[in-house]
């Protein structure tokens, strides 16, 4: 029985994939191999030695401690695409909620309680303090053409006649077939950016993205544009945001991860993060996150790890040993070496490497004996070593 740890509330769909014959799931388990995350933050001075998998039912993983599970031999998965129709379907409403003041109509509305049969002149009376503009024939610059990018993409051209241009130059080959011929590439984030009525924001947050959004990047922004933020608070500078606002530079801001600093603030519309809460977007996550946990811990195959390279494997049909280490000259025949000095045939070998960080895997006909297995895990930049 394989132990599974869960950090927060998890759709029960997991156990489609995680078998009650095969795994036990727990919110209490104390030496896991594996652990499913959505929001929960992982300590890093709590993973326990028999942790083998992290599984983020979601997109981001800045909850997670990704240096510290690499150097320890743990792969971390995360759920790219699974969330994304929920969060693009959101992006739309908040850019027409930017467009016509809905929130604020709405509110006053609600003043209008109690005056019985005036409120329709009221309502006539009033409503011009919140006209506003249509979608349709505006531009729609997006940075970040991945999963969600391309679904709002799509759907502001196809949906809402609006002229789009995206930048991503690390667009993949999915999501470049995903858009629809009507969506325009950008050479630079500067030309999605500086003809565009809205400007939506679909990159991760990194060391490099972070504060990406401050006063040169917002200053090559149109005047009176909208930005909507998606992605991550942090992505955006908050001091130059609110001196955007204040100035005129920046029509409207809506963010999705509301701070102190933008609470309360005009022209800010903060969303309570429902990008992503939606009942089938929840159920989605979880399914992934269970389906990629059980297909390592069952035969080693990674797909969508963020620290790991991708590695196709079914079940082995001898013995097969996997071992992640670092991604220095000589790793491959220093391994196999530990083999062939036990007089042990290699049947067939995967190397595949992502960063500082490489996977070999080896197949052969029998498992191997505890000492070529202790061999292989004391020879210098070996992390784990895992068989099958």
């Amino acid at each position: 029985m394989m132990k599974i740890k869960t950090l927060n509330a998890i759709s029960d769909i997991i156990h489609t994939q995680l078998s009650r014959e095969d795994f036990t799931v727990t919110k209490d388990e104390p030496v896991p191999e594996g652990i499913i995350v959505r929001s929960a933050v992982v300590d890093a001075q709590q993973i326990p030695d028999s942790l083998l998998v992290i599984a983020r039912a979601g997109a981001g993983v800045n909850n997670i401690p990704i240096p510290e599970c690499t150097k320890r031999g743990i792969v971390v998965f995360n759920t790219p695409g699974a969330n994304a129709n929920a969060v693009a379907e959101l992006v739309i409403a908040g850019m027409l909620m930017s467009c016509r003041d809905i929130v604020g109509g709405e509110q006053w509305a609600r003043g209008l309680k109690g005056k019985g049969a005036e409120v329709p002149a009221l309502v006539e009376k009033g409503k011009a303090a919140f006209g506003g503009i249509e979608m349709r024939g505006k531009t729609l610059g997006i940075i970040g053409m991945g999963a969600i990018g391309a679904l709002v993409a799509n759907a502001a051209a196809n949906g809402f006649g609006m002229d789009v241009i995206g930048y991503d130059p690390f667009i993949s080959i999915d999501s470049a077939w995903r858009l629809s011929r009507s969506v325009r590439r950008a050479a630079s984030m500067e030309e999605a950016l500086q003809n565009a009525d809205f400007v939506s924001v679909h990159i991760p947050l990194t060391d490099k993205t972070r504060g990406l959004f401050g006063t040169e990047l917002i200053g090559k922004m149109k005047k009176g544009a909208v930005l909507l933020n998606f992605s991550r608070a942090e992505l955006v500078q908050s001091d130059a945001m609110l001196k955007a606002l204040a100035g005129g530079h920046i029509a409207q801001y809506v963010v999705d991860f509301p701070t102190d600093e933008m609470l309360c603030q005009e022209h800010v519309l903060c969303i309570p993060h429902l990008g992503a809460s939606t009942a089938e977007s929840e159920e989605n996550c979880a399914f992934m996150a269970a389906a990629q946990m059980r297909d390592y811990l069952k035969t080693g195959a990674i797909k969508n790890s963020v620290n790991l390279p991708e590695i196709a494997l079914t079940a082995p049909e001898g013995a097969r040993i996997m071992a992640i280490h670092d991604n220095v000259p000589n790793m491959v025949s220093a391994i196999s070496a530990c083999l062939s000095n036990d007089g042990i045939n290699i049947s067939n070998m995967v190397n595949k490497s992502k960063k500082e960080t490489a996977v070999t895997v080896i197949e052969i006909e029998d498992a191997p004996a505890q000492h070529v297995i202790e061999a292989i895990q004391a020879l210098p930049g070996i992390l784990r070593v895992r068989v099958f």
